[in-house]
């Protein structure tokens, strides 16, 4: 039997990396691959999914798919093992995001970029999650690279239901405003909170701003955009922490638009999550989002508070508008849902594994 294992740095719940490694692993194995995942860190959740990085040595032997988005133990270990490598690049953010709230962090990043060009003699083959990473491959001297994007279970997705509690402290009684993902200063989590600002103060009084997602680690950061929101006199901002998926879902039902201003993607879930639950998507044209969102949503090409408040005004009062922008998403969720990620993940992985693809 061949064998294809992963490993990563860690396997958390609710994280793109990690859930794409669970399905790389059931698609892997209904192939008839032997197929495992190591991971240096474990959420107790997960535990029963993964093994511990300890291990791999003794299992190393076939090919590697090393998922790679920051320095880790998991790097030496992918590095200097006897199996034949595929690397999965996620993107690293630039460290100079988090040197002045994180300098550990900075530190771990700017190691990461550094490690990602080592890799590129060692690995046969690298794999992108958006062709924005996969040119950051090309200019790293990765000779072989193709583009293998994020999957999403969107039918886990429907599966899952909504949270009764959020339902009933988010209901309709204000116009909710919904941002998903890290709170990390890449996301510019401030520069929402000045738009928010405009919004609640000459659109619509009666608004309430959910900044859904984990500041863990970003204590700083956090203390500095509470600071912030008090100093903006703005009412109703929320940062719930991190959350369920079946929270998620409900932040999304009660979501009147999702508005992400980050200026660093290397692919953006959770525009795609907003597209799938129907929530218009007003977002910054950074990185990858412009290809995640593949002519879907509303695309900023500017971002001051003025004219983002006023164009969110107009989605939400113009219903003509809003019908055509969430027609356009819906399509674009149709053609992501017929990418055949099975398929393609076996034809990726093709020049490596020795099989057809089918």
């Amino acid at each position: 039997m061949k064998v294809v294992h992963q490993l990563l740095a860690s396997l958390s719940y609710g994280d793109a990396i990690s859930n794409e490694a669970l399905v790389i692993r059931d698609h892997l194995r209904r192939q008839g691959f032997a197929s495992d995942i190591f991971a240096d860190e474990c959420e107790p959740r997960l535990r029963h999914e993964a093994r511990p990085l300890a291990e791999y040595e003794a299992a190393e032997d076939g090919v590697c798919l090393f998922h790679f988005s920051i320095g880790s133990p998991a790097s030496a270990v992918a590095f200097h093992g006897r199996h034949r490598l595929v690397l999965l690049y996620h993107n690293i953010t630039p460290a100079h995001w988090f040197a002045t709230f994180h300098p550990h962090l900075a530190r771990l990043c700017h190691d990461g970029r550094r490690e990602l060009q080592a890799f590129a003699p060692r690995a046969e083959l690298a794999l992108a999650d958006s062709e924005l990473n996969r040119q950051e491959l090309e200019a790293a001297g990765y000779p072989r690279t193709a583009v293998l994007p994020v999957v999403l279970d969107f039918a886990s997705y429907r599966r899952t239901p909504a949270s009764a509690v959020v339902r009933r402290m988010f209901g309709r009684d204000r116009r909710n405003v919904v941002f998903v993902g890290r709170v990390i200063p890449s996301k510019r989590i401030e520069d929402l909170l000045r738009v928010f600002a405009v919004f609640q103060r000459h659109v619509e009084r009666r608004s309430r701003l959910l900044i859904v997602g984990d500041y863990r680690g970003q204590e700083r950061y956090f203390t500095r955009l509470t600071q912030m929101a008090a100093a903006l006199k703005l009412r109703d901002v929320v940062f719930t922490g991190r959350v369920e998926d079946a929270e998620r879902r409900a932040y999304y039902e009660a979501a009147d638009l999702f508005l992400g201003l980050s200026e660093h993607e290397g692919f953006c879930v959770p525009v795609l999550e907003a597209m799938l639950f129907d929530v218009p998507v007003l977002a910054y044209a950074a990185g990858a989002v412009p290809e995640t969102m593949s002519g879907a949503g509303v695309l900023l090409r500017d971002k001051s508070p003025e004219m983002v408040a006023e164009l969110m005004g107009t989605l939400l009062q113009d219903g003509a508008l809003r019908g055509a922008i969430l027609a356009g998403q819906r399509a674009a969720i149709a053609r992501w849902e017929a990418l055949d990620f099975g398929a393609l993940l076996m034809e990726r992985l093709a020049p490596v594994l020795g099989v057809h693809a089918h």
